[in-house]
C-alpha cells in the first residue's frame, strides 16, 4: 500500500506541474469564448480513445497492486499521456475529482444483451439487445429512480484522496450529473429494430416508456437538488470543452448547485433514419421540460442533424449541436449559422487507415464551411475504436488539426 501511494503521489506531482502551466488557463479562456459564441478560433478535443492501443515506453503500464489504487494511477497516466502526445485544446485541471457515493441516478433495469468481441483488449464490443417490453404490462418494470447517498463511503473516498493527493494537488468532491437520454435506454431495453417498429405498431407502449423516462429524469433532478447532490459545472460535456462564463448562474450556492448551473446533454442516435417531424414528436417535445431546467444544453451524437435543425432549435438553452461524419457539412453550417456551436465529429475511421491528405481535407472542409456561414466550430474526435495499434496516427491527427485551426 505504501508503495502504491508513493507511485500515485509522484504521478500527481507531474499532473500538478502540467496544470500550473499558463497554457491551461489560456485554453479555458478560448473555450469560454467559443461556448459564449465569441470564438477566436476553432477548438479541438480528442476523447474516447482506444487506450489499449496507446501504450508506448510503458507510459500506461500500471505499477500499483491494489485495485482502487490502479484506478487512480490509470487516470493520472492518461492525463499525462494525452498532455504529452495529443494535447490539442485539452485542459489539465488543477484538481482531482472525488465522486460522492451516489446511487439511483438511472433506472434500475438490467440489460439483456448478446456481445461479440473482436479484440479482447478492447472495451468497445458489439451488442444485440433482447426485447424486455412486449406489452403495456411491462411498463411496471420502470420504477422511478431513488437517489441514495452513502455518506460513510463518501467520507472514506475523501480520506483516501487526501492521503494520495494532499499537499500536491487539490481535491474536489462532486455530486452527480443527471442523465437525460430517452432513446439510448430504449435501445438497451428493446433493441433498435424492435423499438423502431414499435413506434409504428405500438405507439401507446412507446409513449408509456417515454413518459416514464421523462418523469424519472425530472425526479432525479429534484432529488439531487433537494439533497445538495448536484455536481458543479463541468469541465467537459460529452467530450467537448464545457468552460463557460454563464455557468454557474447568478445566485448559485457552491454547496448546493442546481440543474440550471450546469450543462445537460441529449442524443437520439437510433432516430437517425426517422423524419424530422417524428424526431420532434418522439424526442424533442418530450424532453423540453427537462432541458428547460438546465443552464446550457449540448445536443446530438452520431445521428445526422443537418436536416433536422428546425426541430433541434426548439430545445431550450441549446448551445452546441453535434454534426456527425454523416452530415452534409454545408447544409449543417447553414442551418446552425451564428446561433450555436457547430460541434464537428470527424470520422474516426480515418485513424485506422491513416492518410494525411484525407484527414486534412475533411477538417479544412468543415472549418471553411463554418467560416462561410459564421459558425462557431469545434473539432471533436471521439469514438476511436482502433488506430491499428499505431498510436502515432492519433498523434499526427492532432498535429494536423491544430495546423488547420491556426491557418
Amino acid at each position: 500500500m505504501k508503495q502504491d501511494i508513493a507511485i500515485i503521489r509522484e504521478l500527481a506531482k507531474q499532473v500538478a506541474e502540467a496544470a500550473a502551466s499558463p497554457r491551461q488557463e489560456e485554453r479555458r479562456r478560448l473555450w469560454r469564448g467559443l461556448n459564449g459564441l465569441r470564438p477566436e478560433r476553432p477548438m479541438v478535443m480528442i476523447d474516447q480513445v482506444c487506450w489499449h492501443e496507446m501504450n508506448v515506453n510503458d507510459e500506461l503500464t500500471l505499477l500499483c497492486q491494489d485495485k482502487e489504487m490502479r484506478a487512480h494511477e490509470l487516470a493520472l497516466r492518461k492525463i499525462l499521456y494525452q498532455s504529452r502526445y495529443f494535447p490539442v485544446d485539452f485542459v489539465v485541471e488543477d484538481f482531482i475529482n472525488v465522486d460522492k457515493a451516489i446511487t439511483g441516478t438511472k433506472f434500475d433495469m438490467k440489460i439483456d444483451d448478446n456481445i461479440l468481441i473482436s479484440d479482447t483488449a478492447n472495451d468497445v464490443v458489439s451488442h444485440t439487445y433482447n426485447n424486455q417490453f412486449e406489452n403495456m404490462d411491462d411498463l411496471e418494470k420502470l420504477k422511478t429512480p431513488v437517489i441514495v447517498h452513502d455518506q460513510a463511503e463518501t467520507a472514506r473516498r475523501i480520506a483516501l484522496a487526501e492521503e494520495l493527493y494532499g499537499g500536491i494537488i487539490k481535491t474536489r468532491v462532486i455530486g452527480a450529473y443527471p442523465y437525460t437520454s430517452l432513446w439510448d435506454p430504449i435501445n438497451w431495453w428493446m433493441g433498435m429494430e424492435n423499438a423502431l417498429f414499435a413506434i409504428m405498431d405500438d405507439e401507446d407502449l412507446i409513449w408509456g416508456i417515454i413518459n416514464r423516462l421523462v418523469a424519472g429524469w425530472m425526479a432525479v433532478i429534484d432529488q439531487l437538488e433537494a439533497q445538495d447532490l448536484m455536481a458543479p459545472p463541468q469541465s467537459t460535456i460529452h467530450c467537448t470543452g464545457a468552460w463557460s462564463g454563464e455557468l454557474p448562474q447568478p445566485g448559485h450556492n457552491p454547496d448546493n448547485y442546481r440543474a440550471k448551473d450546469i450543462w445537460a446533454w441529449g442524443l437520439a442516435q437510433m432516430l437517425s433514419t426517422v423524419s424530422p417531424a417524428m424526431h420532434d414528436t418522439f424526442e424533442i417535445q418530450p424532453l423540453v421540460p427537462v432541458f428547460e431546467r438546465f443552464g446550457l444544453v449540448y445536443y446530438g451524437c452520431c445521428e445526422p442533424l443537418d436536416y433536422k435543425m428546425d426541430c433541434v432549435r426548439r430545445i431550450p438553452n441549446l448551445r452546441k449541436v453535434s454534426m456527425s461524419p454523416w452530415v452534409n457539412v454545408e447544409r449543417g453550417a447553414g442551418a446552425i449559422g451564428r446561433d450555436f456551436v457547430y460541434s464537428c465529429k470527424p470520422n474516426p475511421a480515418f485513424l485506422a487507415h491513416f492518410d494525411e491528405d484525407t484527414v486534412r481535407k475533411e477538417l479544412t472542409g468543415v472549418v471553411e464551411a463554418c467560416k462561410r456561414h459564421g459558425c462557431p466550430v469545434e473539432l471533436i474526435l471521439k469514438d476511436i475504436s482502433t488506430v491499428q495499434y499505431k498510436p502515432q496516427n492519433l498523434w499526427r491527427w492532432a498535429e494536423i488539426a491544430m495546423e488547420v485551426v491556426h491557418t
